[in-house]
């Protein structure tokens, strides 16, 4: 790294957070006006609304608007170097382009490991702080948002534990009618039935009332009554309400981890959930591709100076997150693969890229 290295690199995450600041200072603007109902009906001061959401609510939108503030970022501080001849006195001075662009590269897999460790595990935290204010204040006198979700289920709660719960009450934890079967060799071994079922708090596990128990062999069956009892089954009640927030609240581990348990109980549905996890690899990818993009086009001077490169940058940023949009869609809503929707925007934009460095004036 060179004298000109660091005069580049500094410019460019300064831009960037100027940039960061700016448009967060905006966004609260926006989102604060558009609340400022929702607030007052909350009845809490301004220091509980800032703490409760707004510390949420801001690491939210670094993470929205990330590779759009380093898009900007680039094209600003390049064109205003282009603007004033600095890129002609560099390359003029025997430096190669592909030497230029080392800076630019290097700040932009900074950046984009910043992105990658914030969507793993502090973004979610920050979408927990978020979300837990926009259900007990927010949405809770909305009818579409406050629904509880379906009150019968059939799950598999690991390789051969099947469960069926019906009329369950989220508020009370608590079910009218409960069975467990064990399934081995296609045979079921094990059936429990119960009236009702309850969450014990202090025991942390399900209870049982009036429940019949059968264990099944190759000879005999042998059935237990039980008036009270506690079973132990890998399933919280939390698990059982609707959370359109989760994918957002859960770190990658945790992510994957619900993902995987999910599948072993044979639930469908799970592909937003898996978009979302590949997408918090793929986008610090987009960073480092809408960087190198930013240079091509702000490197080139012309008469119409950064307003032109602005224009050709949104439009570009528009096209990216329109090809981000419809991936998604059809993943979620189709047989589209997961991992394909997450990573096609790249894999365009990685032709893109290569196609306008090809055409630059070296």
């Amino acid at each position: 790294m060179r004298k000109i290295d660091w005069y580049i690199l500094k410019k460019f995450l300064v831009t960037f957070f100027f940039c960061m600041m700016l448009f967060t200072v905006i966004a609260v603007a926006v989102d604060s006006s558009e609340k400022t109902d929702d607030f007052v009906k909350t009845g809490l001061s301004t220091r509980k609304i800032i703490t409760e959401y707004y510390f949420g609510f801001v690491p939210f939108i670094w993470g929205l608007l990330f590779p759009l503030f380093v898009f900007i970022a680039v094209i600003f501080f390049t064109s205003r170097m282009a603007a004033r001849s600095e890129i002609i006195a560099i390359l003029a001075s025997g430096t190669s382009y592909n030497r230029l662009l080392r800076p630019y590269i290097v700040g932009g897999v900074f950046l984009a490991s910043l992105l990658w460790g914030g969507n793993r595990y502090l973004i979610p935290k920050a979408n927990r702080i978020k979300s837990n204010f926009q259900t007990t204040y927010i949405d809770r006198n909305d009818p579409q948002k406050n629904r509880v979700a379906d009150n019968s289920y059939y799950l598999r709660v690991d390789l051969d534990t099947y469960i069926g719960i019906k009329y369950y009450d989220t508020a009370g934890k608590s079910a009218n009618l409960f069975f467990m079967e064990k399934v081995k060799n296609n045979k079921v071994v094990y059936n429990l039935r119960s009236n009702t079922l309850r969450w014990d708090a202090a025991a942390k596990k399900w209870r049982l009332y009036n429940a019949t128990e059968r264990i099944v062999d190759s000879m005999k069956e042998t059935v237990k009554q039980h008036a009270d009892t506690l079973i132990t089954i890998n399933l919280k009640p939390e698990e059982l309400r609707k959370d359109e927030y989760l994918k957002d609240k859960l770190s990658t581990p945790e992510l994957v981890a619900y993902i995987h348990r999910e599948e072993l109980r044979g639930r469908e549905g799970l592909s937003a959930l898996k978009v979302e996890r590949y997408r918090r690899t793929a986008t610090p990818v987009t960073v480092i591709l809408l960087t190198l993009i930013g240079v091509v086009i702000a490197s080139r001077k012309n008469r119409g100076g950064s307003g032109v490169h602005l224009a050709l940058g949104i439009t570009i940023a528009a096209l990216f997150v329109i090809a981000d949009r419809f991936s998604t869609v059809f993943a979620t809503k189709s047989n589209f693969p997961p991992m394909l929707a997450a990573w096609l925007p790249n894999i365009v934009f990685v032709a893109v890229t290569w196609w306008m460095y090809r055409r630059t004036p070296k």
